[in-house]
């Protein structure tokens, strides 16, 4: 049973954004401190990631937990409308792995950065440089 009214919920979700999130504007921040130079959303580039390095043939994804269905504690399942969601966040791993699999097709590596793990800003950090370093 949901909480919200129709209208509510209609607004709540319509205030969700795919691009220039909190979590994609610290992955953004730490990079650019890093002194990396970078795309955004190249739609070039299967699934439009949200940081492309060209000349590296590299790009990264930050991944909401919730809807692409980390196992974490962000990402749980709602509780009402289960088999939409369900079926929701299982379409969403299944393009993931997809646009994955495109990327490395053209010979490019991706990194998928999870929400959960913008934390840690020490690992975040050394995650990167290797990442763009390899």
């Amino acid at each position: 049973m949901d909480t919200l009214s129709p209208a509510e919920r209609s607004e709540r979700m319509r205030r969700i954004r795919s691009k220039n999130t909190k979590p994609e504007m610290r992955v953004r921040r730490l990079v650019h401190s890093l002194g990396y130079r970078y795309r955004l959303h190249d739609r070039r580039i299967p699934g439009s990631p949200d940081l492309v390095f060209r000349r590296r043939r590299r790009a990264i994804f930050v991944h909401g937990c919730y809807w692409h269905g980390h196992n974490c504690k962000l990402g749980r399942m709602p509780k009402s409308r289960l088999s939409f969601w369900q079926e929701k966040i299982s379409e969403n791993r299944r393009r993931d792995e997809r646009v994955r699999h495109e990327i490395e097709a053209l010979g490019w590596t991706a990194l998928v950065l999870w929400e959960c793990e913008l934390r840690n800003v020490e690992s975040l950090r050394s995650s990167i440089k290797e990442f763009l370093n390899a």
